[in-house]
């Protein structure tokens, strides 16, 4: 018997499923937590993760007109109809100085989950990186050798889409990788493509002026990220336990208050661990976000709290992504 294609089996599922979802959204109205990354305008995004300042307008304000908005370390219990949260991961510059003015503008609340270890670095992130020295460099030796004690792997970098072959094939080693491999594998490639690190202020972290900023609104919660934005699940719980906690007694060291909400880089469920759930719990987070698709509803695990990723959709497109998302 042929194998049913892996899209027509989503697709049987979406039919016997929403049914059963819709009913259980009237028991209890659900929360749709969005998961939001960067809102500037970028000449190239690989990665996905910008939305343009008019756009992320135009979506806060259909959000403001057509739906609840809570904030993500609320208790939604009390939640009389299907309302939403809004969410940033990483700590972009951008969400204090393109964000933050959009939002107070809209009356929008969110949730800024922060990676400590980049905050005043002016540094690009590692995948920032990645993306300037294998896919914007001009000139590239034909091939590189990754050496590592506990990996070895060539690629070639001739064309443009060995380059893009070689750019996804690393990103993905580098998600799996501890903040030490991924430093050392970065100053192999610099070392190989003759660059150095770079300030940037095209895609750096917040400083740490920025973050006070950033936190000073009343509609602004935030959240902590991890040190080094590492997979958790790729992690001893020893070193779980200091990403998690570290970022939490920085963040709060900064900022003078708790800290009582975190999220898990990536986020996909084999991105962390029931060690990752339980170490959050014992920090003394009250909620952590994950980076999967589903509603949250008061049965809904507060360590493990789906989310959608929203792309630079235009209005009318994230007003359909949104309907959708009340059902998967």
């Amino acid at each position: 018997m042929t194998e049913i294609a892996p899209k027509f089996r989503r697709s049987l599922r979406s039919l016997f499923c929403a049914p059963w979802k819709h009913l259980l959204n009237r028991i209890d109205p659900p929360v749709i937590v969005l998961v939001y990354h960067r809102v500037t305008r970028l000449a190239s995004d690989p990665e996905m993760l910008a939305v343009t300042p008019d756009n992320f307008r135009a979506q806060m304000r259909h959000l403001k007109e057509t739906v609840p908005l809570v904030r993500f370390e609320e208790e939604w219990t009390k939640v009389a109809r299907p309302a939403v949260a809004i969410t940033f991961d990483d700590g972009y510059a951008d969400n204090a100085l393109e964000a933050l003015p959009i939002l107070e503008e809209v009356g929008a609340p969110a949730t800024f989950f922060v990676s400590t270890g980049s905050i005043g670095t002016s540094l690009e992130f590692w995948w920032h990186e990645l993306e300037r020295i294998i896919l914007e460099k001009q000139s590239l030796p034909p091939g590189f050798t990754l050496e590592d004690g506990s990996c070895c792997r060539n690629w070639p970098t001739g064309s443009l889409g060995e380059r893009q072959e070689f750019y996804q094939g690393i990103v993905r080693l580098m998600n799996d990788a501890d903040a030490g491999s991924r430093n050392n594998w970065l100053k192999q490639l610099r070392s190989w493509a003759g660059t150095e690190e770079e300030d940037t202020d095209t895609h750096r972290a917040m400083t740490v002026d920025e973050l006070h900023l950033l936190a000073g609104s009343r509609l602004v919660t935030i959240g902590a990220h991890t040190v080094t934005h590492s997979r958790l699940s790729s992690l001893s719980p020893e070193a779980q336990q200091e990403e998690i906690t570290a970022s939490k007694r920085q963040l709060e060291k900064w900022l003078g208050r708790e800290i009582s909400a975190f999220s898990y880089p990536f986020g996909r469920r084999s991105d962390y661990t029931k060690d990752s759930v339980a170490l959050c719990r014992q920090a003394g987070f009250a909620r952590a976000a994950a980076n999967f698709p589903g509603q949250a509803h008061r049965w809904t695990d507060p360590y493990q709290i789906p989310r959608h990723l929203v792309r630079n959709w235009p209005v009318e497109t994230f007003a359909l992504k949104l309907r959708e998302f009340w059902t998967r």
